[in-house]
């Protein structure tokens, strides 16, 4: 978000290269090549296309949280006191050190500043992360937290 780019023009195939990868990025060139009815060679030239006009970001393991012992999700609402860019600067980068925090957003509409989105391991963990962490940060004035009881749709993949 943010970046203003002027993107390609995708095809059919390019939007089926997307669509794959983003089921499953560990598929070798060959394998993507078979399931699109390319030759390897295009195929990587198209990859490589796609990777250089900033439409693939990159790759990940999605790993499972709960084998990891991270059982607790929660959907923070923060409040600032000041709406300064200096402020939110400064909110943003002492966030970002946060680990626990997955997904930040600077939002508007509602009465917080930002939503988080956080994962750790159980209630004493998410009040260490809020007591210890959160509300220390500088013009920190509210927050409110939601836990999430159960995950309906929980996917990363866009739509094309």
């Amino acid at each position: 978000m943010g970046k203003s780019l002027s993107l390609p023009k995708l095809d059919r195939t390019d939007r089926r290269i997307l669509h794959l990868l983003q089921q499953d990025g560990s598929l070798s060139n060959l394998q993507l090549a078979e399931r699109i009815g390319l030759s390897p060679s295009p195929c990587s030239r198209r990859v490589k296309a796609l990777q250089d006009s900033g439409l693939i970001e990159g790759y990940r393991a999605h790993l499972d949280a709960r084998l990891l012992g991270l059982d607790l999700m929660a959907l923070v609402h923060i409040s600032m006191d000041r709406h300064t860019p200096e402020r939110f600067e400064q909110f943003e980068q002492a966030v970002t050190q946060c680990a626990n925090v997955l997904e930040c957003y600077l939002i508007t509409g509602q009465s917080a500043d930002y939503v988080l989105k956080v994962l750790v391991e159980d209630m004493d963990a998410y009040q260490e992360l809020l007591l210890g962490t959160l509300t220390r940060i500088e013009g920190v004035t509210g927050v409110h937290s939601s836990f999430v009881m159960r995950r309906i749709i929980d996917r990363s993949a866009l739509p094309l």
